[in-house]
Parts: C-alpha cells; structure tokens; sequence
C-alpha cells in the first residue's frame, strides 16, 4: 500500500476541458462586465456561471467515470 495522497482526477480533467467551454466563459465574463457597475444589488450573473460549469461537468463526467470503472 503507498503512503501517497491520491491525485483528484476531476480538477485534471477540468482543466482540460475548460478550452471547449470557451463560449460560456466569455458569456460569463460579458455579463459580469455588464453588472459591475449595479448599485442596486439586484442584477447577477449566476445562470451564466452555472451554465460555464454545467458545459464543463458535461465533458469531465465520461472522462472521469471511464477512470472509476
């Protein structure tokens, strides 16, 4: 048995996956652009943020359940 810390494929395999999600990241940032200057508080950009993870989640799942089997 080895004394090593296991390695948490998942942040590897997001990394990867991050450049195919690019689209959803600069949707994520044009939004964030557009809200910075709200005083009110009540403008955010929580659904594009779940959408950028959503679309990296949907391309880490097959890769790391592949590493689980």
């Amino acid at each position: 048995m080895s004394d090593e810390e296991p390695v948490d494929q998942k942040k590897y395999f997001e990394e990867l996956c991050k450049p195919k999600c690019v689209r959803a990241w600069l949707n994520y940032q044009g939004c964030v652009k557009r809200v910075k200057n709200d005083e009110t508080g009540h403008k955010h950009c929580t659904g594009q943020y779940f959408d950028y993870w959503q679309c990296v989640d949907k391309c880490v799942a097959p890769r790391l359940f592949a590493k689980l089997k």
